[in-house]
């Protein structure tokens, strides 16, 4: 894995992009994350199917303006999704948003050599074609992926993340590649049992791993688990050890900030989502939305922040409380009986307050103005491993979790046409807009382009879905159509076609 990660962070140095590969990335056998020889990335940094040439480049990064960026052939990302990106109106100096966008092989971990090294002939076949003859392959399974990562404090980590993430995550699956070949109701085995044989060598040599265990010989009270929970679990370890290896290269390759990932798979039928932080995805089928994701913010997260504070008070470094309070408290108020709630409460009571209840709540503010520790509005996403209080040496990354959210989609109980599709957006495009808005403006761009080729209708809509909530320039604040304030953060969106899926089940 070694080579194809080095290869991955070579597209953060330049700051020209180069075309998508029609190639499938291939997840290889080494596992060691690198350790050197990988320069560090340079900002500004877009993703690379936008094929942006320096003078493109530096026009995104006008906060005046505001150009809206898609890439230049609508309908070369895989599936034909449709994206859109737009910069923030001067909050951060660059886009802190990145964007990935691949379809990927995962070879068992013991399996034999890879076919899919090898260069596909440029016949004409379609990726749908080259997709299907990977998928045919017994020791290798491929999945697509589409992942969003909104930065904060910088842009190392988005970046970091948007080149790594999905060779973690085939890391993952490449231990259950004959599992997820069984039945889907077939359980997965207690153990993974591996045969050893010699090679020319002499010495041991794996097989592949041997199939699940026949019902019979199975405890009658053991657990079943089937492969829809182990791709789960897959995903939530690859999230645990792209935060790991951010932890561990943030030095070396200058990885500042930290980032929410917003990220789909589709695997054997099925879309994955797996979000850590505040993006959001949502399939709108038949017009209706359906959500696919949760937020992690102070407020969804309030019991489980105080909880840690509550086992574990060391962390609040004797500035922090670990109550929360409808206000801070005054010097006037103490011993009087005040509102409050704990980590146990869902609903409010009264307590005569004390001089500890004076110290600064650990979670602090409403909606989009909560914060932990008076510092960050998330509390699930990569990186952060440095995020300390505002002038103190209390770290904030205890209470952040990596942990992603994740949600099943399955397409095979669904017949999907053209105009379903699935909307993943960073916060800067649900900031100021309602899910039910998001697939109203769908069907209407559908509508006004029905007979337009289908790939360039999920460009559109991805367009349009930006231009909405980025508004215009008046009088030196950005408005949407109504009047109201618009997104003046980055935003970023892939528009994703469920019937495309239908085709590679």
């Amino acid at each position: 894995m070694i080579s194809k990660v080095r290869a991955a962070m070579t597209g953060l140095v330049g700051s020209k992009s180069t075309k998508q590969s029609i190639k499938p990335d291939v997840c290889q056998q080494d596992k060691e994350p690198p350790k050197t020889e990988i320069p560090s990335p340079r900002v500004p940094c877009r993703p690379g199917f936008l094929s942006l040439t320096p003078e493109e480049l530096q026009a995104s990064e006008d906060h005046t303006s505001r150009i809206i960026l898609s890439p230049k052939n609508p309908g070369e990302l895989h599936w034909g999704t449709g994206y859109a990106e737009v910069v923030n109106a001067g909050k951060s100096l660059h886009n802190e948003d990145q964007a990935c966008c691949e379809y990927i092989t995962v070879e068992m971990r013991d399996g034999k050599s890879n076919d899919c090294l090898k260069e596909f002939p440029e016949s004409g076949q379609s990726i749908i074609q080259k997709q299907e003859s990977l998928d045919q392959v017994d020791d290798e399974i491929g999945f697509s992926y589409w992942g969003l990562f909104d930065g904060h404090a910088g842009c190392g980590c988005a970046m970091f993340a948007a080149k790594l993430l999905h060779f973690h995550i085939c890391d993952q699956l490449r231990d259950l590649v004959s599992i997820l070949r069984q039945s889907v109701a077939t359980p997965a085995p207690l153990c993974l049992v591996h045969d050893t044989t010699e090679n020319a060598a002499g010495t041991p040599k794996e097989k592949k791993t041997q199939p699940p265990l026949d019902t019979e010989l199975r405890f009658h009270l053991e657990k079943q688990v089937f492969p829809e929970s182990l791709v789960i679990g897959a995903l939530e370890n690859a999230f645990r050890e792209m935060d790991k290896q951010i932890e561990t290269e943030r030095t070396t390759h200058k990885i500042d900030g930290g980032c929410c990932a917003l990220v789909a798979v589709h695997l054997m039928g099925k879309i994955y989502v797996a979000n850590a932080g505040d993006s959001r995805a949502i399939i709108i089928r038949q017009g209706k939305p359906i959500p696919m994701s949760q937020e992690f913010t102070p407020e969804t997260e309030r019991q489980r922040v105080q909880f840690l504070g509550f086992l574990k008070p060391e962390l609040l470094g004797n500035e922090f409380t670990c109550l929360e309070f409808p206000r801070r408290i005054q010097q006037k108020e103490l011993k009087k009986r005040m509102l409050y709630r704990d980590h146990t409460m869902t609903g409010w009571a009264y307590k005569t307050i004390v001089e500890d209840d004076m110290k600064f709540p650990l979670i602090y503010g409403e909606g989009k103005k909560a914060r932990v520790m008076a510092t960050i509005g998330v509390t699930r996403g990569l990186g952060d491993h440095d995020l300390k209080v505002y002038n103190s040496n209390i770290y904030i990354k205890p209470f952040l979790s990596c942990a992603p959210g994740v949600r099943v989609y399955d397409l095979s109980e669904y017949d999907h046409d053209a105009n379903d599709v699935m909307v993943m957006g960073t916060d800067g495009l649900w900031d100021v807009i309602k899910d039910e808005e998001v697939a109203d403006i769908v069907q209407r761009v559908f509508a006004s382009h029905d007979n337009d080729d289908q790939s360039n209708r999920y460009s559109l809509v991805a367009k349009e879905l930006v231009l909405r909530t980025r508004g215009v320039l008046k009088e030196n604040s950005w408005r949407l159509a109504s009047g109201s304030q618009a997104s003046v953060d980055d935003i970023s969106v892939f528009v994703i076609p469920l019937a495309e899926g239908h085709r590679s089940l």
